[in-house]
């Protein structure tokens, strides 16, 4: 990767997480991202939020961050997908915890120093891709099953 398109794909997961992270001014200072705000569609909002972080952490892939710094990332995005799945408070962990900007931090951390960590082999990307694709389908079904606990609430009310 040349050193214009690693600062193209810098710029564009910068600006991926603000507006996932930070794009949404509310009173006393407190910022939150579209990523909480989707976040609050039962059944839809974890799984799209988890869409966006996979990016980023696909990105860093791209760029040759190492398996540290990627095991790092994808822990970030499955603690958030997971925690994301409670309904609300998970929704108010997504708002704080902010795993878009913390990954774009470490991606940052990794481009400083390039020369201090390894690249990551062909089997910790598919690895990675793999553990995506499963948090990905386990955010997604228990926000099924937590619409279904709701509707089935709802109908014995």
């Amino acid at each position: 990767m040349t050193p214009s398109s690693e600062h193209e794909a810098l710029a564009r997961v910068r600006n991926l997480a603000r507006l996932l992270d930070t794009s949404i001014p509310l009173p006393g200072g407190i910022r939150i991202g579209w990523d909480a705000v989707i976040g609050l569609i039962p059944g839809l909002g974890d799984g799209v939020g988890a869409l966006f972080s996979a990016y980023i952490v696909l990105q860093a892939v791209r760029l040759g961050a190492s398996r540290e710094v990627l095991v790092r990332m994808v822990g970030n995005v499955a603690l958030e997908a997971l925690m994301g799945a409670v309904p609300l408070l998970g929704d108010i962990f997504d708002a704080a915890f902010k795993a878009n900007v913390r990954n774009v931090r470490l991606i940052e951390e990794h481009l400083a120093t390039p020369d201090t960590t390894r690249r990551a082999s062909r089997a910790w990307v598919v690895g990675v891709l793999g553990v995506l694709l499963l948090l990905f389908s386990v955010a997604m079904v228990l926000a099924g099953l937590a619409v279904r606990a709701l509707f089935s609430a709802l109908s014995t009310g």
